[in-house]
């Protein structure tokens, strides 16, 4: 398995817009952060995970490789505000598989309604949208992929399992049940939005406790905001096997 990060920032950016801190100012490219999204390659088969305004910048960026399936966390728009921009991919495959819970469908469909009905005239990207339960496995072209059940504050969202890696964003609390889903895993990769706590996002040190209590080989973390510092501030100070992720790293992990 192949794990490219595309975007690793919140859903402002960095550096966010009008901010002078040393971070959003910082030229080390590891702290320009395009908005959450990763692409997997496994087996043959290339999974984006969510699709955010950037994604045009972001695959472009990394030689515009293929996406066969997208998996959709939850509907906030630093997820799924790109997907008109995987049109290509859609002629490529007469129609895109989406994977994503029910609410997030429905959340699809009233957002982006022509992406969802016959088309009236050709160019207009097409999805086949396939609701999944956040507590049972599906298998994509034959493998198996776990959701991850979490919350964002007051909303139930997923993560994925796939393989090795389990990959979580957005998450504020982890299910003892999550949890144990994530036994044993080579890779986690998990939010950590800044050193101070937030009502809707893990913090360092809650990211760290999921962490210990996961116990993977390595760890990355994902969706940061300025203020979790610059990266050569912060890399240091993290335990053995964690790391700050930064958009365009790729790693490998074994099966």
């Amino acid at each position: 398995m192949k794990l490219t990060f595309l975007g690793t920032a919140t859903s402002t950016g960095i550096p966010q817009i009008g901010c002078g801190c040393p971070v959003c100012t910082s030229a080390d490219p590891r702290d320009n952060r395009l908005r959450c999204s990763s692409r997997v390659e496994y087996h043959g088969h290339n999974f984006l995970i969510d699709c955010g305004p950037d994604f045009r910048t972001q695959i472009l960026r990394e030689g515009s490789p293929d996406i066969d399936t997208l998996l959709i966390t939850h509907i906030h728009y630093d997820h799924v505000g790109g997907i008109d921009d995987l049109r290509p991919f859609c002629y490529r495959h007469n129609g895109l598989p989406i994977y994503c819970t029910g609410d997030v469908a429905k959340g699809l469909r009233h957002n982006f309604p022509y992406c969802f009905v016959k088309h009236p005239y050709p160019g207009v990207p097409s999805f086949h949208i396939n609701e999944i339960s956040r507590d049972e496995p599906f298998f994509v072209d034959g493998i198996e992929i776990t959701p991850l059940p979490v919350m964002h504050y007051m909303l139930p969202i997923v993560g994925y399992r796939i393989g090795n890696l389990a990959y979580i964003t957005d998450a504020k609390t982890i299910p003892d049940k999550t949890i144990s889903l994530m036994k044993n895993v080579d890779t986690l990769v998990v939010n950590s939005l800044r050193i101070e706590e937030h009502i809707a996002h893990l913090s360092l040190r809650e990211s760290l406790e999921v962490v210990d209590k996961v116990k993977p080989r390595v760890a990355y973390f994902i969706h940061m905001s300025h203020d979790m510092g610059r990266h050569a501030d912060v890399e240091p100070t993290l335990p053995d096997g964690v790391h700050l992720a930064f958009d365009s790293l790729s790693i490998d992990i074994p099966d």
